[in-house]
């Protein structure tokens, strides 16, 4: 009976096959870094001033407040009828409590 034995390669399919395996191992998986370190910020320069968090819970729950008072005209929070300016007061006050959230480290 016949053994089977593996087929030989030869010297060209040799070369072949290892410049392949070279070119795919040896290539830079990142990118050269570019310009000078700056090292990160340490914790101690993260701290937000205590009114911060305060200023901005203020502006969203005032926003908030304004905007369900202009639907409650028996309730005498808001001079007048229900306004548009009211809405968009409200608005403003909401977008600006969530401008100061991105100050809030």
């Amino acid at each position: 009976m016949a053994r089977l034995l593996p087929r030989r390669r030869s010297r060209e399919e040799d070369t072949t096959a290892a410049t392949v395996k070279r070119r795919v191992t040896s290539g830079r998986v990142t990118p050269k870094p570019t310009g000078r370190y700056t090292p990160p910020i340490p914790k101690s320069y993260r701290h937000s001033p205590t009114w911060v968090p305060v200023f901005m819970l203020t502006l969203l729950i005032l926003g908030m407040v304004v905007i369900i008072s202009n639907y409650l005209p028996g309730a005498g929070i808001l001079p007048g009828d229900s306004n548009n300016w009211y809405l968009i007061l409200g608005l403003g006050l909401i977008t600006a409590g969530f401008i100061a959230a991105t100050k809030w480290h």
